[in-house]
């Protein structure tokens, strides 16, 4: 019996083999006679599933030697604080404001260190990027933080930005929440990364911190231990109890994400062309219907989360209702820009796109 396809925005789908490996390991966890979630964090068990967890990720997403990865808490919310108490040193931190989550970091920065606002798409409605080439990044900025994908409004960075062209020596932080592990990241042009690993890598719970060496060890005096990335890393994450069942089911996601081929493609280079391909159906249906419209900028559509308007917006509760019927799940917008939203991540197969395209093609047709 097929499962609905879920499109939540986060928490959301995971694999179905993840999830019937873990139900399978529920109550005895190879042979130990625990679940993963009775096991102490220190003991033998669960230390080989972190240490495997930690080195299919570094695999998975080729993250460099001079990189450390941290298994952390509190989501992207938490880190709003956490980066600048790190690395702020509490001087002047540079924000591209591109939506609801960008403009959540800066504000929580402010507690903690000078934040400037140098680039912003507030004046389109969050539908577009600001190009790199006219931001001006402050002479004394510690860090130029982005969100490099906007969940609620839809608009992605396909390319990273490279600050070195722009004259700036400052380490580019990047918030890769809802697009983790979704592409190829190019860690030349990164000095840290965050995202929660609810969205694209496992249940809620589980924050995960990328960090360049050189940028550890700078953690302002009112930082808290626990939340020190200097105090995490030279712990293995292990400073406080971590979310040891999240860590446990993220790790079945790292390996179901190396077993992913197409073509000659394995891992995130091959969920990378999946993605493509599931957008390209979505959004294509879109721009060619007269009853939905998205209306960010084509050069900058989130490969991750579209968001969508009926323009007659007196159907939205119908589509809604025929969409949970039809089995297609959680569609609803956000709450702050309405509509509707389709979240695509690498738990979500082609066929769950190409049935919500059939569904949005059959439900126009009933409107005409």
């Amino acid at each position: 019996m097929q499962r609905p396809y879920n499109f939540s925005a986060g928490p959301a789908a995971m694999p179905e083999a993840v999830l019937q490996q873990a139900a399978a390991e529920m109550l005895d966890w190879h042979g130990s006679g625990m679940s993963v979630m009775e096991m102490s964090h220190r003991g033998k068990e669960f230390m080989s599933i972190c240490e495997a967890a930690e080195a299919d990720l570094r695999e998975l997403l080729a993250v460099p030697a001079n990189f450390r990865i941290l298994f952390m808490q509190g989501g992207g919310l938490a880190e709003n604080a956490i980066v600048p108490l790190n690395l702020s040193r509490g001087g002047v931190v540079d924000f591209v404001v591109t939506g609801s989550w960008s403009q959540k970091s800066a504000k929580e920065a402010r507690k903690y260190a000078t934040a400037n606002v140098l680039a912003s798409n507030e004046a389109d409605g969050h539908t577009s990027l600001p190009a790199p080439a006219g931001w001006q990044i402050s002479a004394d900025a510690q860090y130029v933080h982005i969100c490099s994908n906007e969940t609620i409004h839809g608009v992605e960075f396909h390319e990273l930005p490279d600050l070195k062209t722009l004259g700036c020596d400052a380490p580019l932080v990047i918030d890769f929440s809802s697009h983790v592990a979704s592409r190829t990241v190019d860690w030349s042009r990164v000095g840290l990364a965050f995202g929660g690993a609810q969205k694209n890598l496992g249940p809620a719970g589980l924050t995960l911190v990328v960090v360049r060496e050189d940028l550890l060890g700078h953690a302002l005096s009112i930082c808290p231990s626990a939340f020190d990335y200097k105090t995490v890393a030279d712990n293995a994450s292990m400073y406080n109890t971590p979310p040891t069942y999240s860590i446990y089911m993220a790790g079945l996601t790292f390996q179901w994400l190396k077993r992913q081929s197409e073509g000659a493609l394995r891992g995130v280079p091959a969920m990378e062309q999946r993605n493509i391909a599931k957008a390209d159906l979505l959004y294509g249906f879109i721009d060619r219907s007269q009853l939905y419209v998205n209306k960010v900028a084509t050069n900058c559509r989130s490969r991750m989360n579209v968001p969508f308007f009926l323009r007659d917006e007196s159907r939205n509760d119908a589509f809604l209702a025929g969409a949970k019927a039809a089995g297609l799940l959680q569609l609803k917008g956000h709450k702050s820009v309405g509509g509707m939203r389709a979240s695509l991540y690498n738990a979500m197969p082609l066929a769950g796109v190409q049935a919500l395209v059939a569904y949005m093609r059959e439900f126009e047709q009933t409107q005409a």
